[in-house]
């Protein structure tokens, strides 16, 4: 079976030869895979790392992604791809050896299935990144992201770096090219809508290198909460109903601040759920690292993720259903 793999890139000199080099060690035979690596014109030194390599690999390809977005360049390297089966990959990713072999053979469970995953292993390179890896991997950070957790294995409704069947871009069309942020979350939506099945598989396995700055860790959740109010607002309705629980806490919060200034007692009373929340903080972090001092900053990690993503969903609401316009500039660029 042929397979393609298709890699948005921007920027990513430390971290493209990994993976790059992790596709050439896989064992799927190198005369079925082509690889595709959509770079957004590149200036740091990436396109020529790409370009060494392909030199030495002729089924490396580097594709010019004028855009520089990420939906443009899965698109550009979907269209350009013949083979039978699609896949996503990151440009921070590494991809376990029998990774591809897996996604063929979860590909067989069931005929419905039209995309497979596997879960994500969280790779870190300091204090900050080992906390935001351990957050971004637990229930409490992240719910239900299974691909993230780890915690189940069958149907569900999203992956990350997916695995495609190439009748399914045939039938529901490509990457949404508005989205800077939820493409994909709203392209599995548009999967399972056109009545094929997403299927998640714990023996596929792939790395991927965290953000080392609660900065840029604030504006990608700040970023995934706004723009998955566009994707709702596009299909007239809730994705998922998981989304709705960060905006709610940032909603909590903002009221409680509201009653402590009219009535003291009563803003107190209130306020004992964050306590209640503060607990499982502490709580979920004692069960990622039993160290002391890597508390806080799994901690502050689990509060970045719920407020970014929190707050970044009700700016959508009022800017998408309230004044009804249309996303910001400023949002329209990667938190790379």
């Amino acid at each position: 079976m042929t397979v393609s793999v298709i890699i948005p890139c921007l920027n990513e000199k430390n971290y493209i030869s990994k993976c790059l080099e992790s596709i050439i060690s896989c064992d799927y035979p190198k005369n079925d895979l082509t690889v595709y690596i959509c770079d957004g014109m590149s200036t740091d030194g990436t396109r020529e790392i790409i370009e060494h390599y392909g030199k030495t690999n002729n089924f490396i390809h580097l594709l010019n992604n004028t855009e520089k977005t990420t939906p443009f360049a899965l698109n550009i390297g979907i269209k350009k791809s013949t083979a039978e089966i699609k896949i996503i990959l990151g440009a921070h990713s590494e991809i376990y050896p029998d990774f591809i072999d897996e996604c063929i053979h979860a590909f067989k469970i069931d005929p419905s299935i039209g995309c497979v995953g596997g879960v994500i292993e969280n790779k870190f390179n300091d204090a900050k990144s080992e906390a935001i890896s351990g957050a971004m991997a637990s229930v409490f950070g992240v719910g239900s992201a299974h691909f993230r957790t780890g915690a189940k294995e069958g149907f569900v409704d999203t992956v990350a770096f997916g695995a495609y069947r190439q009748e399914v871009f045939e039938k529901i069309g490509y990457f949404d090219e508005e989205l800077t942020r939820n493409q994909d979350d709203e392209f599995n939506y548009r999967v399972i809508k056109a009545g094929f099945k997403i299927y998640l598989s714990k023996r596929i396995r792939s790395k991927y290198y965290v953000r080392a700055r609660f900065k840029k860790l604030f504006k990608q959740y700040y970023q995934y909460g706004y723009w998955k109010v566009y994707v709702n607002t596009k299909h007239q309705t809730i994705t998922t109903s998981r989304q709705l629980i960060p905006a709610a806490f940032v909603l909590y919060i903002l009221l409680c601040l509201l009653i402590l200034l009219i009535e003291t007692q009563m803003g107190i009373y209130l306020s004992v759920v964050l306590l209640f929340y503060l607990g499982l903080a502490i709580f979920s972090a004692w069960r990622i690292s039993m160290a002391i001092g890597k508390i806080p900053l799994i901690i502050y990690s689990f509060i970045i993720l719920h407020l970014s993503y929190g707050i970044g969903y009700l700016e959508g609401v009022f800017n998408f259903l309230i004044i009804k316009i249309k996303p910001t500039r400023r949002l329209q660029k990667s938190s790379r």
